[in-house]
């Protein structure tokens, strides 16, 4: 890769698919120690507004991180630099979410390249979008 060539096609929408599991919730609340009943307990979370257990919204957030690591650039160092993120929909176990990533802009000196970043599930309903940007490298010898 050149000083000023990035490894990606910036007329290109990346993606990543992932259906959500109870494995997925049980394992995010571990990992994390988010706890929260919402997610967790159905006898609680039957008497919120969503009725009945939802994803954390970092777990729906974090398949963008997905499209990052394993999607755009799989041969490259991709880093994760920063995320804006808005939660608009709630992501039920069992749901099927596509995480898309749209190049927006690239600043190839910095190797730095803007996405906006929207999620939306099986019946294309957006359930997050913000931006992203991530430094795309190569691997050192």
């Amino acid at each position: 890769m050149t000083q000023d060539a990035l490894p990606i096609d910036d007329r290109k929408t990346y993606s990543y698919t992932k259906t959500i599991t109870e494995d997925d919730i049980q394992s995010f609340a571990s990992a994390t120690g988010d706890n929260q009943p919402l997610h967790l307990d159905d006898a609680v979370a039957a008497k919120s507004r969503f009725k009945k257990r939802i994803a954390h919204g970092m777990l729906t957030g974090s398949i963008i991180s997905t499209v990052l690591g394993t999607v755009v650039a799989p041969e490259h160092v991709v880093i994760y630099m920063s995320q804006t993120l808005q939660f608009l929909a709630p992501v039920y176990i069992g749901e099927t979410v596509t995480a898309n990533l749209t190049v927006i802009g690239v600043n190839a000196p910095r190797k730095q390249v803007t996405f906006s970043a929207t999620v939306v599930n099986q019946d294309g309903v957006e359930v997050a979008k913000g931006q992203t940007v991530a430094m795309i490298e190569a691997f050192s010898d």
